[in-house]
């Protein structure tokens, strides 16, 4: 049943949108970190009709290449990160596509497309989140990267990246 709402809905949404949000053309503050970007609408829409809320969270493995690891190293750009926990409608193992910036004294991750286990790619907001400093770069690491104790993070909807 999930799964055959899940396609529906992605149906609608195919039909209805014309694109996603792409990590292009984002300014970067002083500290190398992305500035203010808002949420496209298709994205805006999306999440509205998949009742994601803003605040909705979920735990998420940061890089699918990485998983369960110790000690992960991420690096600017693209970035497949996995779902551990049901968010909403999207099921555990849903993709999330998004984008890394590890210039600041923190990684910061916003994510622009999830795509479920048996779906198709749809647009939404969201960013990698932990608390106390945990996604604090490591002393060691180099420009360009950022080393991570540990591999996972919570992940957030929000409705416009700040």
């Amino acid at each position: 049943m999930r799964t055959t709402a899940l396609m529906s809905i992605t149906a609608v949404l195919l039909a209805t949108t014309s694109g996603c949000t792409t990590a292009g053309g984002v300014a970067l503050r002083s500290d190398g970190t992305p500035g203010l970007q808002e949420c496209s609408e298709d994205a805006l829409k999306t999440m509205r009709i998949l009742r994601l809320r803003v605040g909705d969270s979920s735990l998420v493995e940061l890089d699918a290449n990485q998983m369960r690891s110790r000690r992960i190293t991420l690096y600017d750009g693209p970035v497949e990160s996995v779902l551990m926990r049901d968010m909403g409608i999207l099921e555990t193992t849903t993709r999330l596509y998004g984008q890394v910036w590890t210039s600041g004294p923190q990684v910061v991750i916003r994510y622009y497309e999830a795509y479920p286990p048996d779906g198709d790619k749809v647009p939404i907001c969201a960013v990698a989140r932990l608390s106390d400093d945990q996604l604090r770069k490591r002393p060691e690491s180099k420009p360009g990267t950022a080393i991570l104790d540990g591999s996972m993070a919570a992940v957030a909807i929000v409705d416009a990246f700040r």
